[in-house]
């Protein structure tokens, strides 16, 4: 029996690139499902991926990236499927290593597969983002290498698979800004297997990161809160 794969795409204000990025994405993973969650959009994010033949989840207003993608997992828990694939609406997520990301989660190998722009790989020369979120980037590492014993080289990245029992965790609790660190945290409390695979980003073709400047000492410090109470609950 064929696996279940659903692809989650959150998408806030992405009519640019919404409908190449389903194309690729149809292209990459035929066999999978596709649900577009449109966060509460003001432009044309909905027709144009309605025209572009997926279904798509439209919120009343925008929840953010971490209602969103909650929203995803909740219809992939409902709807019993194996493996959840994040990519983001932006086109910066290159469906073509899509594939790569499922195989360890298919194989047992792994519960969270997460694509990384800095392993060694195609990925190394390609995509470089600015010097202060590069430095959030290898804050992250050090403090989920200390406090869980894993050596990951990219754990913002938003392009990532899901196993079922992780789909499953995910559902009922998904943080709500800025998730990408704090998801690892509690995949690694609920004894999940979590790892990486290199991959290509790409320039954003659309939309504009919910990250700036200005930002980016904020989200340093609220995620890093976030995960050092996440070291306190214990699993039901």
């Amino acid at each position: 029996m064929e696996p279940k794969i659903l692809i989650i795409v959150p998408a806030f204000n992405e009519s640019g690139s919404i409908a190449r990025l389903i194309k690729e994405i149809r292209t990459s993973l035929p066999q999978a499902d596709l649900v577009i969650i449109n966060d509460g959009s003001r432009d044309l994010t909905e027709e144009e991926a309605t025209k572009a033949g997926a279904l798509v989840a439209t919120l009343p207003f925008n929840l953010g990236i971490g209602g969103s993608v909650q929203t995803g997992y909740q219809i992939a828990f409902e709807q019993n499927y194996d493996v959840a694939v994040q990519i983001d609406g932006d086109g910066q997520h290159d469906p073509a290593y899509a594939a790569e990301l499922i195989q360890p989660v298919l194989e047992g190998r792994l519960d969270l597969c997460i694509g990384s722009r800095f392993m060694d790989g195609p990925s190394s020369e390609n995509f470089r983002s600015t010097p202060l979120r590069r430095f959030g980037i290898r804050f992250f590492c050090r403090l989920l290498g200390v406090l869980t014993g894993l050596q990951l080289t990219d754990p913002t990245s938003g392009f990532r698979a899901a196993s079922k029992a992780l789909i499953k965790h995910f559902a009922h609790y998904y943080p709500v800004d800025f998730p990408e660190p704090e998801t690892i945290k509690i995949a690694q409390r609920h004894s999940a297997l979590v790892g990486e695979i290199p991959v290509r980003m790409r320039e954003r073709q659309g939309g504009r990161s919910s990250i700036r400047y200005f930002t980016t000492l904020y989200y340093m410090a609220k995620v890093t809160l976030a995960i050092l109470i996440d070291m306190l609950k214990k699993n039901p």
